[in-house]
């Protein structure tokens, strides 16, 4: 089985698919290491490895740079956060996940949020010509089984409805996403009935009071991803042992994990 139909093929197993996202290569050879299934990258997690906040500020061509390393350290495969496609123009964004594609990369995320100085989310029709535009050109380019993942952010955006979220998943869906993601959303009985009306895999996030695999497996839930938690985890505990050695003048932290 090919590596792009074994990450689809994931989504539909008798457990959740828990993906621990992933900065760098140093990040993705240690969760390649301790067993997980399959690799996801966090956006947020490589922009401040490389010094920037999130949201479209680093290049296209420094997140290839890194997908390319990521790609080159691990053979699990790997589902790309892409945000919002890192262009305006819809051309580009498709290039860029056949780019990507090309790399060997088996999934991505898709968000429907603006970036720059644009709030709020796009139109949904224009969102829906784009995932079909995506997936044409995955088609076409013998990338069928590529696994398109399209994130919806009405609950990151705070004023959006639940009635929102489940148009939005249902014209994404018809124009060809294999997923859908919905960072933000916590209630069981929403995510309950979303997972119940559509017909792809439901993908959330973890939060804090929304961190069991098995609870969210039974509410219908596939896919849940940390996104950027582990990598906010690595930066204060960095972040801690320095401010300890700095005011201790102690060493002695660095090495309880062996006692």
């Amino acid at each position: 089985m090919n590596k792009l139909l074994s990450f689809k093929k994931m989504h539909a197993q008798e457990h959740l698919l828990l993906l621990a996202n992933v900065w760098d290569t140093h990040s993705a050879r240690i969760i390649e290491k301790v067993g997980f299934q399959a690799i996801a990258t966090s956006s947020a997690g490589i922009a401040d490895y490389l010094g920037y906040k999130d949201g479209e500020n680093i290049s296209f061509s420094a997140l290839y740079k890194m997908v390319k390393a990521i790609t080159s350290a691990v053979t699990l495969p790997v589902s790309v956060d892409i945000e919002s496609g890192y262009s305006e123009e819809n051309y580009k964004i498709i290039e860029h996940v056949i780019r990507l594609a090309d790399l060997g990369v088996t999934g991505i995320n898709i968000e429907d949020s603006f970036k720059g100085n644009k709030t709020g989310l796009k139109n949904i029709c224009d969102q829906a010509e784009l995932l079909n535009q995506i997936k044409h050109r995955l088609d076409n380019q013998g990338y069928k089984d590529f696994f398109v993942n399209a994130r919806i952010d009405t609950y990151l955006q705070g004023y959006y409805t639940y009635e929102d979220t489940l148009e939005r998943s249902k014209h994404y869906i018809e124009s060809g996403a294999d997923g859908i993601f919905v960072p933000g959303i916590q209630s069981s009985e929403e995510i309950r009935a979303l997972a119940a009306a559509i017909n792809v895999p439901l993908n959330v996030m973890s939060l804090p009071g929304l961190t069991d695999a098995d609870t969210l497996y039974q509410l219908g839930v596939r896919r849940f991803s940390i996104g950027n938690a582990l990598a906010d985890a690595n930066t204060a505990f960095i972040s801690d042992t320095a401010k300890h050695l700095l005011e201790q003048k102690k060493t002695d932290m660095l090495y309880k994990a062996e006692a």
